[in-house]
């Protein structure tokens, strides 16, 4: 990854958000992309050709890792299309139905909900000893670490130019996928130069940072600042091309009240009504915020056209759930996602901060026809200089 060599040459970004089984959302649209940019460049081309750099945090962290994993020839692993495949496997191993709570009654009070031995055998069947370091693009996945009580910001630059910060792919993703309550922390090793050990106690990358744009745009600004020996100038938002993808949220509506959080004690903030809402505060919290900054910035630059934001923001009933990994749910999660193929472009009003429709009537599917032909541009211009 590097900063523009020209004024065509654009820094492309790709961020997906987490969500537990519902990354097969994104998932659904990343395979309908990468169609377009095989229509324009042919069969072999996938979709870590065309970013820069590739976020995701939790499930979004694991998309990416596939997506970035390479083969023997340093190529993409993997196509698109292997993302929707591991849900179907092994997301009912990961989030077994019948183990899922339905009431308070069922959260475990010592342990988890779910062990978590599915997703890290799932991770090392997939990715294996794949290290940071040797991702086919910049791959940049936040975690928490728990014991330091601090982020981690796993990127392969940083992996490159520090060996203790080349960890295994898989380790990184079982860690930003560890959710509170419902999956057990990750503890792995790294190794300094020296032989000394670096110890990770990480859990979900949602708690630092639930929609990983503004760190992928971050670790550009970053790299930008390590590789010039001068101050170089501050990152011109015009050179930013950005796709970020939600794993879709919860319909609008007035969720709790004062009044009702007023007589609440701790054990109604972990589950009230069949949900979570600590985490439902501290997520809606992370994503919205992020969203707002983003589109805030591009739009201070005048290039809110270089930042496509696509989010189903009207799910209901079990499509809402992160662990409801039935065939049922899945299908319809699938449908979901390419109904929203069809919606109209939307952006995070600046005023209201809500999910908006942009005027124009352009559809989901139109944009991403529209940045598929951008990115073909855009790498072909890499490739020439």
């Amino acid at each position: 990854m590097a900063a523009p060599s020209s004024a065509n040459r654009m820094v492309t970004v790709l961020s997906i958000d987490g969500g537990g089984i519902r990354g097969i959302i994104p998932g659904t649209i990343l395979a309908f992309l990468e169609t377009l940019l095989q229509d324009l460049d042919g069969p072999d081309a996938r979709i870590a050709d065309y970013f820069d750099v590739v976020a995701g945090t939790s499930t979004g962290g694991l998309i990416s890792a596939i997506l970035a994993a390479p083969n023997s020839e340093n190529r993409p692993k993997f196509p698109a299309t292997i993302i929707n495949n591991f849900y179907y496997e092994y997301g009912p191993q990961i989030f077994p139905p019948e183990e899922r709570p339905t009431g308070i009654e069922d959260f475990p009070l010592d342990r988890p909900v779910y062990n978590g031995v599915a997703l890290k055998n799932a991770a090392n069947e997939l990715l294996q000893d794949i290290t940071m370091s040797s991702t086919v693009t910049n791959v940049v996945i936040p975690a928490f670490d728990i014991k330091l009580l601090q982020p981690v910001i796993f990127s392969t630059n940083d992996a490159k130019s520090d060996v203790s910060s080349n960890a295994r792919l898989a380790d990184v993703c079982v860690g930003t996928s560890a959710v509170p309550i419902y999956l057990p922390a990750h503890y792995f090793e790294t190794q300094h130069a020296n032989g000394n050990t670096r110890t990770f106690d990480v859990i979900d990358g949602g708690v630092a940072a639930a929609n990983p744009t503004v760190v992928a745009i971050d670790s550009i600004s970053k790299e930008m600042w390590e590789r010039k020996t001068v101050d170089p100038e501050p990152l011109d938002y015009k050179t930013l091309l950005v796709l970020s993808l939600g794993c879709g949220e919860a319909q609008f509506e007035e969720k709790y009240s004062a009044e009702i959080v007023n007589r609440w004690g701790w054990l109604s903030w972990l589950t009230y009504g069949g949900n979570i809402p600590l985490l439902q505060t501290l997520s809606a919290a992370s994503f919205d915020m992020v969203d707002f900054h983003t589109a805030a910035r591009f739009k201070t630059f005048h290039s809110e056209k270089n930042y496509l934001r696509i989010q189903e923001t009207e799910l209901t009933g079990d499509a809402a759930a992160m662990d409801l990994a039935t065939k049922e749910n899945l299908d319809n999660l699938v449908a979901i996602a390419n109904n929203l193929l069809d919606k109209p472009v939307s952006r995070v009003n600046l005023e209201t901060r809500r999910f908006e429709k942009v005027g124009g009537g352009f559809s989901n599917r139109q944009a991403l026809v529209e940045l598929a032909k951008k990115l073909s541009d855009n790498r072909k211009l890499r490739l020439a200089s």
